[in-house]
């Protein structure tokens, strides 16, 4: 009987994890953009490295890891990028990440919903985003509200609010 019950039950798991195991992306990273716009200025980041993986028929499989370099901020005005980077606290917080907790369906998209981590300080966020993909290919778009100062960045001169948009090419691993 023991003989029997082993191997069923190494069969049924290895059929749920294929069933339920979502599709891992290597990010395109030269291609990838990190926009943000506020009322104050607009820039950019570069160099974005992630761990994707997402299937579109099942989205609460989903995983979601990412990590920015905060020394490529881009505004456009070497002064601006100097105190936006003093305002990060680049020196001992070089890196702002996001780690999702959970994926769902939202309209015709989808809702990441994570913790973001900026200067140290990590709070809930969430990212609307949609996915078109074609073959071994696709494009993850998407964008979110930070509040600086939920994250202890209040100098002088930053804005209130930042919408951050994301466009990140990928590829099928």
């Amino acid at each position: 009987m023991k003989k029997m019950i082993y191997p069923a039950m190494i069969v049924i798991a290895g059929l749920l994890a294929f069933t339920f195991a979502a599709i891992n992306w290597k990010v395109n990273s030269d291609k990838a953009e990190v926009k943000f716009t506020s009322d104050k200025f607009d820039g950019s980041f570069s160099g974005l490295k992630a761990s994707i993986s997402f299937d579109e028929e099942h989205p609460e499989n989903a995983k979601f890891s990412a990590s920015i370099d905060a020394n490529s901020i881009a505004t456009g005005f070497f002064l601006k990028n100097m105190h936006a980077k003093d305002a990060l606290g680049v020196d001992s917080h070089p890196f702002i990440k996001f780690e999702s907790t959970a994926v769902s369906k939202s309209g015709s998209g989808y809702l990441a919903k994570g913790n973001l981590t900026l200067k140290g300080v990590a709070r809930p966020m969430s990212i609307y985003f949609t996915f078109t993909g074609q073959g071994g290919q696709g494009v993850f778009k998407g964008n979110m509200t930070v509040i600086p100062k939920d994250f202890g960045i209040d100098h002088n001169g930053t804005p209130e609010k930042v919408v951050v948009s994301l466009v990140v090419p990928v590829t099928k691993m």
